[in-house]
């Protein structure tokens, strides 16, 4: 901790401490610091967290939608004053032990921060962080391949044309592929007409290419100074030290200028208004229910942190779960399938903003939605707000408040991201996580009776800054703005002298020339392997007196409780697998003998953190290898209400249902909505799953669990709801499918549970979970634990895929897997380096820089012994299906040094000791034991990486990348026009994708 006393109103390192604050939640204290010199901000959370994190932002306002913010937080990480290399950024990647390294642009700011464990690692990664924030190089080539560029496409024919290039130009074609991406940007145009809101801070593919390399250097000028800037800083670490390293690094090299960045409040309306935005939808036949209409208004000033905190529990109370009057309303209207995208309280703007409607409806059920949600919260207003609804609101504000984990950030992470906003508009800080005031006023005003009823007739009833908005599927949409680009590509060439068609000749061979030189960055600081702790972290479970039945972990929890306990699916009838998500969406949403699925829902959000099941398939680590498949139940509590969650569990357990057919039906469209909304944001995981799903049993119950054959699944059962009969057919045969696995698995012996915690919840969560247990049937057909968690025999094909899936996207995302070995042969550690080496050295230069991808990346799953490749929002096919093959080639050949193994080893490092909070690592050492991934095993793969050197990887590569492109599986997600354009391609291979529609 401080050696340094720290007092309000000291001078420490060029800055003066203005606010010292006790953070008593999670035991942490805030120290808010300004600059003497250039008025900077700092803000400080001091703890004994040992994975420490640094942030720098500023406020960045675009006034239009070119993109300048994002793409200029692409560039300045290509090359800085001090570290004048290409990629700094992704070098670092390979030279650190980061627990995280990114950079993010929002509407209103953009913000470089990372975490990491090591002290050395923190002041390099701090080094090169702040050189390339305020002395970037931002050169005109690193423009054009992050931003925009023209190239010279050369026809047959020998006839010209142009094409737009560029990692963000092909990021945003693809962020603008997806219909939520187009719901959340249209919904801030029509709300803030009149601010920095109505940009797309990411960029609208059509005006990216206005964006000039002058502006974007202008715009780092504007607002990338210290003036403009804030630093954030979390964890262990000496802050004297870490203040007078950037005050050296940067501040020192300023001084104060008056920057007038501040984001204005939106003017409000006198009248509502209305708007309708198209979005790109190919599917001619599918398109009467796919508009999606929703209710948007604007609501407090960001600063105001009671009047958040109101919000807060007012969208809890309208939306958080499915009792939640506003969203039973909606679904149960059965207009649509789920909830729009956006739907809920935005609090990141400089004036907030609360939405809500239904994905899924057709063209006339807009105004039914408004009707549905203004008379629902008229009735509310009127009636007055259950008190049940008020107190679980509360309880899970006060639930998240205490459950510290580093997921899916690092906690300091975490911390910055929820007042990041509130402090770019000169908010409190410490108002967004002391919320105990504004809390204890709250419930005052609860008190005296109709507080919340106003409140909702302030922000939505009485509120006419309002938009109704409708999102438009249009079949033509996409191939309009193909061709309004080709027709302004072929205006530009027309305009273009033969100077300038060599000038753009001469910088596509100049960036190629870049990308392909080899550089020397030893300038970069960087990490040795002694550096590396040699030791795995090992959690062991504990031993409590009179705790006989569970697996019990004794650990500093904050005050919560967790429960886990996996279930063997092994008995689950093989024609009824595919059905097993379903079955955990509906256990403990549908309802049970005893309760609706509202007051369930209830019920859980007054008690609970959650209670859930989810489905896992794979094979163990045992060098055996057997395939196993579980389902694990978790449960999550504050210690005094750890009674209440072994209620719920219970009934889940000995009163499931299943009978609700309307629920089973509303429950199937809102999972079918939101596997469709992910395919085209993680494209790049169901490619690579179709791509592997040939090479193993757990890779093929994987893809029938939570890939695109699942999607099918749903698909296929929703679309027989045609009918009313046909409809309750269905249903009939669905619910009794659902009995009949429930009956199954929920025998005595099937169960392994596990509790974590302080030692009094587990004492009384593990009486209470034998009773449970204890009251079940026996299995006469199981004789043992370990029997019911085996894969029963399904059968699949053993050919490999070459498959190419269309859907709704104008990028692509290019899967291909084949077969390795094991985390138990001693080839692993070597396979896990390859994957690195491949990713940093040939995948990001060939597919991103080169191919203008966002992404291009390998991964060596060591559960499986599976290699694959695979990108992600891809402008080509058949190119990156040949950069694949090179990069065999590559890997084989040792076109590296011993310097990228090292690099390598340390990015594996830095995933295997990735720290956890005391509730997540505990669970994660059980399931551990679960999958028979032993701690000698984790040693040996540790000891044998540490080893490692050039020459081995060469040997490694040799054996796994020479195999034939028959023995890998390939699958692309993509549009049709694109695949079919791919297998013109690849025609002269004498190869065909088989295309499939999604």
């Amino acid at each position: 901790m401080e050696n340094v006393v720290l007092k309000q109103g000291r001078e420490l390192c060029g800055y003066i401490i203005k606010e010292i604050t006790q953070l008593e939640t999670i035991d942490s204290i805030m120290v808010q610091l300004e600059h003497i010199k250039t008025k900077t901000k700092h803000i400080h959370i001091l703890n004994k967290d040992k994975e420490n994190t640094f942030g720098v932002f500023f406020r960045t306002v675009p006034t239009d939608s070119s993109g300048v913010a994002h793409i200029l937080e692409h560039t300045v990480l290509c090359g800085s004053k001090k570290f004048n290399v290409r990629d700094p950024f992704f070098s670092m990647i390979k030279r650190s032990l980061s627990t995280f390294m990114n950079a993010f642009t929002a509407s209103d700011w953009t913000m470089y921060p990372f975490s990491t464990q090591n002290q050395k690692d923190y002041y390099n990664l701090m080094d090169v962080y702040l050189d390339a924030a305020f002395f970037p190089k931002i050169d005109e080539l690193s423009f054009k391949q992050e931003g925009h560029r023209v190239e010279i496409l050369e026809n047959k024919d020998k006839t010209v044309e142009l094409e737009y290039k560029g990692v963000v130009y092909n990021e945003m074609k693809g962020a603008m592929s997806s219909p939520g991406q187009v719901m959340g940007r249209s919904l801030l145009c029509a709300l803030y007409p009149d601010t920095t809101y109505r940009n797309n801070s990411g960029g609208e593919p059509s005006q990216i290419p206005k964006l000039t390399w002058e502006n974007l250097k202008d715009f780092h000028t504007r607002y990338y100074h210290p003036s403009n800037s804030y630093f954030y800083t979390y964890g262990n670490l000496p802050l004297e030290k870490t203040l007078s390293f950037i005050n050296e690094k940067v501040l020192n090299q300023f001084d104060l200028l008056d920057i007038n960045s501040k984001v204005p409040s939106q003017p409000r309306w006198d009248t509502p208004k209305q708007t309708t935005q198209a979005y790109a939808y190919s599917d001619q036949q599918d398109i009467s229910k796919k508009y999606q209409a929703c209710v948007a208004w604007l609501t407090c000033d960001i600063k105001d942190s009671f009047e958040i905190l109101v919000l807060t529990v007012l969208e809890q109370i309208l939306l958080g779960n499915a009792a939640s009057p506003l969203r039973k309303a909606l679904i149960e209207s059965t207009l649509g399938s789920a909830l729009s995208d956006s739907t809920g309280f935005d609090p990141d703007n400089r004036d907030t903003l609360f939405a809500c409607g239904l994905k899924d409806i057709s063209k006339d059920c807009v105004q039914k939605v408004e009707d549905i949600i203004f008379s629902t919260i008229h009735e509310i207003a009127d009636k007055g707000i259950e008190q049940s609804l008020i107190d679980s609101a509360i309880h899970q504000i006060e639930f998240h408040r205490k459950e510290i984990t580093n997921t899916p950030y690092p906690f300091g992470i975490k911390l910055l991201l929820s007042f990041a906003s509130t402090v770019i508009h000169d908010g409190d800080p410490v108002s967004c996580i002391n919320i105990d005031d504004d809390l204890d006023k709250l419930k005052e005003n609860i008190k005296k009776g109709g507080f919340l009823e106003n409140k909702l007739r302030q922000y939505f009833l009485e509120n006419p800054h309002r938009v109704l908005f409708t999102l438009e599927p249009d079949t033509g949409l996409e191939q309009k703005e193909i061709e309004e680009t080709k027709k302004e590509l072929i205006t530009l060439l027309k305009q273009m002298t033969e100077q300038d068609l060599e000038q753009i000749k001469k910088d596509a061979e100049t960036l190629e020339a870049l990308q392909e030189k080899e550089e020397d960055v030893s300038v970069l600081p960087t990490l040795d392997l002694a550096d590396v702790p040699s030791e795995i972290e090992i959690i062991k479970p504990d031993t409590i007196k009179n705790v006989r039945f569970s697996t019990c972990y004794d650990k500093a929890t904050s005050g919560i409780f967790y429960f886990t306990c996996p279930v063997g699916a092994g008995s689950i009838p093989p024609d009824l697998f595919s059905l097993v998500p379903f079955f955990c969406q509906s256990f403990t949403n549908s309802g049970t003998k005893k309760n609706s699925y509202d007051k369930i829902a209830e019920l859980m959000d007054l008690y609970t953190g959650g209670v859930s099941i989810s489905a896992f398939s794979g094979s163990y680590f045992s060098k055996e290898a057997a395939p196993h498949s579980f389902l694990a139940v978790q449960g999550k509590a504050l210690d005094r209400n750890v009674e209440k969650l072994f209620d719920l569990i219970k009934e889940f357990i000995e009163d499931y249902s299943f009978q609700d057919f309307d629920r089973l039906k509303s429950l199937l469209l809102q999972y079918r909505a939101g596997m469709e909304a992910s395919i085209v944001s993680t494209g790049h995981r169901y490619a690579i799953s179709l791509a592997s799903r040939h090479l193993s049993k757990a890779s093929y119950i994987n893809e029938l669990w939570h890939g695109i054959a699942q999607y099918q699944l749903i698909k296929e059962i929703t679309e027989q709801f045609n009918t009313s009969d046909n409809k309750n057919k269905v249903l009939e045969t669905l619910s009794k499918n659902l009995i009949r696995m429930a009956q199954s698995v929920l025998k005595k012996g099937n169960f392994k549970p596990a509790v974590i915690g302080g030692s009094g919840s587990i004492i009384r969560a593990d009486k209470l979970f034998k009773s449970i247990h204890d009251d079940l049937l026996n299995d006469s057909q199981q004789s043992s634990l370990p029997s019911a968690f085996f894969t029963p025999d399904i059968s699949f094909k053993e050919d490999l895929p070459y498959d190419g899936w269309y859907t709704n996207t104008s990028v692509s995302f290019v899967g291909q897997s084949f077969k390795t070995v094991r985390i138990t042969h001693e080839d692993s550690p070597g396979l896990a380096v390859i994957s690195k080496i491949l990713r940093s050295l040939f995948l990001h230069r060939e597919i991103r820089e080169k191919g203008g991808a966002y992404g291009g990346f390998a991964i060596y799953n060591t559960e499986e012994g599976i290699f694959s490749f695979g990108s992600y929002r891809d402008p080509h096919i058949a190119r990156t299906l040949d950069v694949y093959k090179k990069a065999c080639d590559f890997i084989i050949n040792g076109d590296y040094s011993q310097t990228d193994v090292k690099e390598a080893i340390l990015q594996v490092c830095s995933e295997i000791d990735k720290p956890e909070t005391p509730g997540p690592s505990a669970m994660k050492a059980f399931y551990r034991d679960i999958t028979k991934l032993d701690d000698d095993i984790r040693q040996h793969f540790k000891d044998s990486l540490l080893r490692l050197d050039k020459k081995r990887i060469q040997t490694i590569a040799k054996k796994y990348f020479t195999i034939k492109d028959a023995q890998k599986g390939t699958a692309v997600i993509s549009s049709k026009t694109k695949l079919e354009e791919a297998n013109k391609q690849l025609n002269a291979e004498k190869k065909q994708l088989n295309l499939f529609k999604i």
